[in-house]
């Protein structure tokens, strides 16, 4: 295992781009991290997408995102940076660089600042505060920059003290009006204070960075192992299916060799009988010449004698004389067109997962908003369940309001970006579900539909329809238990899916969004406890 200090090193938190410590760091899909604005100019200045660590190239560009885990870790790094710095240089902050502000050709260094003055003084001139007693009793620091920070902003006088209730640096007259009651301390006791706090919290800081340096350690390897494993699995998923392949090549050859064989021994066996049949009809064509001839010979004996020969029956009897054709392979065809069918099931079912795995990670949190919850509608205390109340409360008064119909809408907004949720079904006869913009219709009645604002699908009187114009019915293999909503704003895409089958069931596309989007809900009544189960926005399960 590595060491602590080889953990903490710069080289961890390091672009491998710009070669400074990360910025914004984002992760590539192959696990290595970089700033953001680097692996974004590296990619726009090469012709193919790739990993500049790894070389691994990809098909398209990435969608990145800040990595916040390794973001926090750097800023804690480049903390314990500064810390060692101070500690290894006993020149305090805002020492470096302060110059005189009296002197007016070639500045020499500043060696006091004057609290009272707001001025930095060289030796030289520092001289009249060590002799004039007017100004002997002036407060004198150590040379710092921007001495004017140090005056409070409301009464233009220094803040020599320091308020622990709000935690912030006061003059004397803020304690009369402003902080009378607080926690009040001169800024020396705060400063011994803080000093005696600074031992204990660089040790807190060294551990927080090797507790997160340690599971960036174990992170990099289980992402190397993962890599691993998905280039043994592709590989083992190539050879099964060339394996297949070949099979299939072999075995549609020895079919086709056995169908044929089959067509030749059948064209033999027909050949056969049309040459036998072929010189039988030659022989009984040549009897029926002879007979016609017979009967214009006037020799009787002759006539008679020759008769009775060609009247003698054929031997062969071809009544039943056929050729059968067994050709047929549906057995064969059929075996083959399930085994299509049941591999296209597995690969849909895997990109299904793959695609809700990815749709999942824009998840968010949602509620019931009561202030737009029509009258007849009652929200769980949690916000999270809506039903009909059977009944139409006396509400206040509220623009945002449904008044004709038993809608509501989530608390929750969004104008960019793509989001994801999910709701419970089951039990409800009959819903509707969607997002609609934030001006659609809560005073009058209108219809659903993509024209007035809404996008949506709907469960009434046992079947399923997305409410477009037209309305589309849908035929789904099972009842709705729980419903999937993906919405990518800057696309203009809401898309529908059924969670237990991972399945698409209707998606809207093409569309250009310019307002606030809401989810929206639609609460058909109780129907005498035929439809009393509540809509229910439920967690989104993370899945590895």
């Amino acid at each position: 295992m590595a060491t602590a200090s080889s953990l903490m090193s710069e080289e961890k938190f390091r672009c491998a781009v710009c070669l400074e410590v990360f910025t914004k760091p984002v992760t590539t899909p192959c696990g290595h991290n970089f700033c953001s604005a680097c692996i974004y100019k590296y990619w726009d200045g090469n012709d193919i997408c790739k990993c500049p660590l790894c070389q691994r190239t990809f098909s398209q560009r990435p969608e990145l995102h800040v990595n916040t885990f390794v973001s926090e870790l750097a800023a804690e790094f480049k903390t314990l940076v500064q810390i060692k710095a101070s500690a290894a240089d006993p020149t305090l902050p805002g020492t470096a660089a302060v110059l005189c502000d009296v002197c007016s050709e070639m500045k020499g260094n500043a060696v006091k600042s004057c609290l009272t003055c707001l001025m930095s003084f060289c030796e030289v001139h520092l001289e009249p505060h060590q002799r004039v007693a007017t100004i002997k009793s002036h407060t004198l620091l150590d040379p710092v920059n921007n001495l004017e920070d140090r005056m409070c902003k409301v009464h233009n006088k220094i803040t020599e003290l320091y308020c622990r209730t709000d935690q912030a640096c006061v003059c004397v007259l803020c304690i009369i009006i402003h902080h009378k009651t607080h926690d009040v301390v001169p800024i020396e006791e705060e400063f011994e204070v803080t000093m005696a706090k600074k031992d204990e919290t660089i040790a807190n800081l060294k551990k927080m960075i090797q507790s997160r340096s340690e599971k960036i350690a174990e992170i990099e390897s289980s992402v190397d192992e993962s890599q691993k494993e998905a280039e043994r699995e592709k590989e083992a998923s190539v050879q099964v299916f060339s394996d297949l392949i070949r099979s299939l090549q072999r075995n549609q050859a020895e079919l086709v060799e056995v169908i044929e064989e089959r067509f030749r021994a059948t064209k033999q066996k027909a050949d056969g009988f049309l040459t036998d049949l072929r010189m039988e009809v030659a022989d009984l064509q040549s009897r029926s010449i002879q007979l016609e001839q017979l009967s214009q010979s006037e020799d009787h004996y002759q006539c008679v004698q020759t008769f009775q020969t060609l009247c003698s029956p054929l031997n062969k009897d071809r009544t039943n004389v056929g050729v059968h054709c067994h050709l047929s392979f549906q057995a064969v065809r059929g075996a083959v067109g399930l085994l299509k069918q049941n591999t296209d099931q597995i690969v849909e079912e895997l990109q299904n997962e793959i695609k809700m795995k990815r749709m999942r990670e824009h998840a968010v949190d949602l509620t019931f908003d009561p202030d737009t919850a029509h009258c007849s509608l009652i929200i769980s205390q949690d916000g999270k369940q809506v039903e009909d109340a059977g009944t139409e409360q006396i509400l206040p008064s509220n623009p945002k309001r449904f008044e004709v119909y038993p809608e509501v809408l989530s608390k929750e907004g969004f104008t960019a970006g793509k989001l994801y949720y999910e709701v419970q079904v089951k039990g409800q006869t009959q819903w509707i579900v969607g997002v609609v913009r934030e001006s659609y219709e809560r005073k009058k009645t209108i219809s659903m539909s993509v024209e007035d604002g809404g996008w949506a699908i709907e469960l009434h009187e046992g079947s399923y329809s997305a409410l477009t114009s037209p309305i589309v019915k849908m035929t789904l293999k099972e009842e709705l238990q729980k419903l999937g909503v993906f919405v990518d704003y800057d696309q203009g895409v809401v898309s529908f899916y059924d969670v237990n089958s991972k399945s698409q069931i209707h998606s809207y596309t093409g569309f250009h969004f310019t307002e606030k989007m809401y989810p929206y809900f639609y609460v058909y009544k109780n129907n005498n406890g035929t439809n009393s189960a509540p809509l229910i926005i439920t967690p989104v399960l993370q899945t590895d």
